[in-house]
């Protein structure tokens, strides 16, 4: 009997060693979880807009760029808008991996204002679409550029500073282009071509 009541006396004291020990390492994970959640509501107001912001529209351009890609009747529209799908959609999951390790939602489809963009984008077809689009990709591009450029100077983040500076040269060059592309689409616009 002696036996028994020591052996049952050994097994109570291993279960609350364990007991102990595991109560311990969940509240240390749990300080960590909450170490981890303070660095990430630790983004500035004006980082995790820009990052916002910047989510936002590189979603527009891939799904505009898909339309201009379908829908474009000059090749230089078709290719530019190509190049949105490609360059926004790289640019889009980089900055989807920094927000989430930042702890800052994107958003997951276009707002108001991007839908009617391409809701008035796809009725039309032809040079107006390309006109109407390439013009569009030069306000946007403008925009863009301007954002990034001050992210890049004034941007409290590291990383989402960092981001930043590495796109913008890609916004510049997608300006750039834009620029080039919507001037030669002016030159056929149906006066120019009325006047031939």
């Amino acid at each position: 009997m002696l036996k028994s009541l020591m052996l049952a006396m050994v097994l109570c004291t291993g279960l609350v060693v364990a007991g102990a020990a595991q109560s311990s390492s969940s509240d240390q994970s749990g300080a960590g979880m909450t170490a981890g959640n303070m660095s990430k509501s630790a983004v500035s107001a004006a980082d995790k807009k820009f990052v916002e912001n910047a989510a936002q529209g590189g979603m527009a351009e891939v799904e505009l760029g898909q339309l201009a890609a379908e829908k474009a009747s000059s090749d230089d529209v078709k290719k530019f808008g190509q190049r949105m799908v490609d360059d926004h959609s790289k640019a889009n999951d980089q900055l989807k991996q920094l927000a989430s390790s930042k702890g800052i939602d994107v958003p997951s489809e276009l707002n108001a204002k991007d839908k009617a963009t391409k809701e008035r984008l796809s009725k039309l077809s032809g040079e107006q679409f390309d006109r109407s689009y390439m013009q569009d990709m030069v306000k946007d591009h403008t925009k863009d550029v301007s954002e990034f450029q001050h992210e890049s100077k004034s941007g409290k983040d590291s990383e989402i500073k960092n981001f930043a500076s590495q796109t913008l040269p890609t916004l510049q060059e997608h300006l750039t282009q834009a620029k080039t592309v919507a001037s030669k689409n002016q030159s056929k616009s149906p006066s120019t071509q009325a006047q031939k």
